[in-house]
């Protein structure tokens, strides 16, 4: 069929009809000769022309595009001044217009646009205003094609070659057609108009070629040739795939119970909760319902995932690639304003039939954020993951119903005295789908068993002068302040005192003495972690401590002096100060067992994957059944020849069990006592030793009347 024989209408609204597929497409079919000369450009519009392309590419045709960059007022001004090369400016002004694809059909595009470059099959040149004058450097917007007969389509217009201009501004072409008697001189001009530019004839413009530095860009894309992308239908096979979206790679095979989870929220209409122990596939969970999303809405689906963390996304991108996503990374590091605007615009008019990005917490309540997701028309979903994080106030103002689809991720929902934001997060995610217990990881072995060491460790008399002081001022201030319906409505004072208090115990002195005798029977063991609190601690009494020359020395920097100079073990810190490369390679050595030991803050409580740890210290334990209990779901996880794991528990009691307390005394120290006694209580329910945390607890309960005395008193 020749351009001729197409029914070719003489004007185009593309808010009006889709221009791309009822003009554009069907014209370049048909063609063997393509000119182009547009205003602005951006990649994002290769993505929609490289789709017609492929009967010009098998008649031997050839494409002309000249461009226009988008100069800023910085670039005009060093063109006037001089400052750089006006080459150089416009490289730079192009390399700016091209943003990253978001997908796999985006970049096959990129892929088959650099091999027509490479194959001479398309040529383009970028045309601006000689004296670089004005920032409007060039408007000019003229197509031509012409088929194997001669006959010609001309169309001009205000659409600019950009994904704006092609799909969402109010704007149209005019079209002519050398057939027809009324436009055979109106095509003629056209063409001569193009080929002036072309050809740099014209002596208002400079025509330059296109910057080798935005091929080198393109040729990043380059996988497959122009022969492989058309005679194995690569374009065709990638777009079936991604009608799916989300779609389970051949080589992962999910448990009952992670299918029992998907099927679940199926049921409850693709809304609810997947509570399941750390370290038994909540992620890949996860992915694997958003497979099972995608194909009951067709591959129409916008998805929004967010992590607590931002080691976290990244975590989880790695995972979303294998599942055939590249989702759009939304937090400070990446410039994801525009992106997330187009995406957003391009999904409600159905120019794009899905997306996903991935963000922060922190960044999802951003306004920026905000005002995009809350457009969404659509199907939608939001998956949460460590969603206990999300029932703060600030969280709970952004659970919107633009998302009808919703899934929250936590093998502890329930936020520790926060009655308000729990219930919030159960209204607004459902019921759970799945409730996956550390106890039965254990047994169908998706966690290893472990062996519990608790180390009772007594405060120095100083620390706990100091710990009974700040607890009776928090008793005082909740006394004024009456019962608390939400944690967020306890006083900020009190809140301050809390977290003095609870440095006094995660850094007591005397942890690190007996840290060092802990450790004695390890000193050539590998995969090994100790976890630290983020506090400071004085030097060690009556030892020898030349080394260190601080009064206030932080307790990681104690822990890494012992073990590396007085025990001669090989250690690294393992902080929120390492970049996320150097965290790799301290992991990967690690594994490779050139590393005995990681001294660490954090981690355990941030999601961090440390794989094969097999015995781990843990100096600083949290109040919060939510983290210790998360803690230890990261020391069990699976690894090759890990048949156990050791958890030793450095327990904070106030004084010694031999030493009796002063009445006085005794209800503040219940305190802590209940807290670390409810902390044993759990970790020795599912380990393979009860036997001496159990007779400890019975000293401490012998002691204290642990269940007869300030019970509620205790539980500050």
């Amino acid at each position: 069929m020749a351009l001729s024989e197409l029914d070719i209408k003489k004007e185009y609204r593309n808010l009006q009809c889709d221009v791309v597929k009822d003009f554009y497409i069907p014209v370049l079919k048909k063609a063997i000769v393509y000119k182009r000369a547009v205003g602005f450009f951006c990649s994002s519009a290769l993505y929609e022309i490289a789709t017609g392309l492929e009967q010009l590419v098998f008649n031997n045709g050839h494409i002309s595009l000249i461009v226009s960059p988008k100069l800023n007022e910085e670039d005009i001004a060093a063109i006037q001044l001089g400052y750089k090369r006006r080459e150089e400016i416009v490289s730079d002004a192009i390399l700016r217009e091209f943003e990253a694809p978001y997908n796999r059909r985006q970049i096959l595009k990129l892929n088959l646009l650099s091999e027509l470059i490479a194959k001479n099959i398309l040529d383009i040149k970028v045309a601006f205003k000689a004296d670089g004058s004005e920032v409007g450097i060039f408007h000019e917007k003229i197509g031509l094609v012409a088929d194997t007969d001669g006959n010609k389509v001309a169309f001009t217009g205000s659409m600019n070659e950009t994904y704006s201009g092609l799909l969402l501004n109010y704007e149209s072409i005019d079209v002519y057609c050398s057939w027809k008697d009324e436009d055979t001189e109106r095509v003629a001009i056209k063409e001569a108009a193009f080929d002036n530019l072309w050809n740099n004839a014209d002596d208002a413009l400079t025509v330059i070629d296109f910057p080798e530095v935005a091929v080198e860009k393109l040729n990043t894309y380059r996988q497959l040739s122009i022969s492989e992308i058309y005679e194995n239908d690569h374009l065709t096979e990638i777009e079936d795939k991604e009608t799916h979206f989300f779609a389970k790679p051949e080589n992962i095979n999910f448990f009952d119970y992670q299918l029992e989870a998907i099927e679940n929220w199926q049921r409850q209409n693709f809304r609810g909760i997947f509570d399941m122990a750390t370290g038994t596939g909540k992620t890949y969970t996860a992915l694997g319902a958003l497979c099972q999303l995608t194909k009951v809405c067709n591959g129409k689906l916008a998805v929004v995932i967010i992590c607590p963390y931002q080691h976290l996304v990244e975590q989880w991108v790695e995972d979303i690639n294998l599942f055939g996503v590249t989702p759009l990374i939304c937090y400070s590091k990446y410039d994801w304003k525009k992106k997330l605007k187009r995406l957003v615009e391009a999904y409600n008019l159905e120019v794009e039939d899905n997306f996903c990005i991935i963000t922060t917490n922190a960044t999802f309540i951003l306004k920026d954020m905000q005002n995009e997701l809350l457009k969404l028309d659509g199907n939608a979903c939001l998956v949460v993951d460590e969603a206990h994080n999300f029932g703060s106030r600030r969280q709970i103002a952004c659970m919107s119903e633009v998302f009808n689809y919703r899934l929250a991720l936590s093998a502890t929902l329930e936020r520790h005295h926060d009655e308000y934001g729990t219930q919030k997060l159960y209204e607004y995610f459902g019921e759970k789908c799945i409730e996956y217990s550390l106890k039965r990881a254990i047994e169908e072995g998706k966690l290893t068993p472990y062996y519990y060491y608790p180390i009772p460790v007594s405060l120095l008399q100083d620390e706990l002068d100091y710990y009974i002081e700040l607890t009776d001022k928090v008793v005082n201030i909740l006394r004024k302040s009456g019962p608390l319906s939400n944690i967020d409505d306890m006083p900020e004072s009190a809140k301050r005192i809390l977290i003095e208090r609870a440095r006094i115990i995660a850094g007591a002195r005397n942890k690190l003495g007996a840290l060092q005798e802990a450790m004695m029977p390890y000193k050539q063991s590998k995969h090994l972690l100790v976890y630290c609190g983020a506090t400071h601690v004085d030097p060690l009494s009556n030892d020898d401590t030349d080394e260190i020359t601080s009064s206030e020395t932080r307790q990681i920097d104690e822990v890494t002096t012992i073990l590396g100079k007085k025990l001669g073990m090989t250690v690294t810190q393992f902080t929120s100060k390492e970049d996320s490369g150097t965290r790799e390679t301290i992991k990967k050595r690690y594994i490779e067992e050139k590393i005995q030991a990681l001294v660490a803050i954090k981690c355990l409580d941030e999601g961090m994957n440390i794989p094969g740890i097999e015995t781990a210290f843990i100096l600083a334990s949290s109040t919060n059944p939510k983290e210790y209990i998360q803690r230890r779901g990261r020391v069990l996880r699976k690894a090759p020849n890990k048949q156990f794991a050791r958890i030793y528990d450095f327990i904070t009691l106030p004084r010694s069990l031999d030493e009796n307390s002063p009445p006085y005394a005794i209800q503040a120290e219940l305190s802590l006592i209940n807290r670390e006694v409810e902390r044993m209580n759990d970790f020795m329910s599912l380990a393979e030793n009860p036997s001496e945390t159990t007779k400890l607890i019975n000293k401490i309960t012998e002691k204290y009347n642990l269940y007869y005395l300030g019970e509620d008193y205790g539980r500050i």
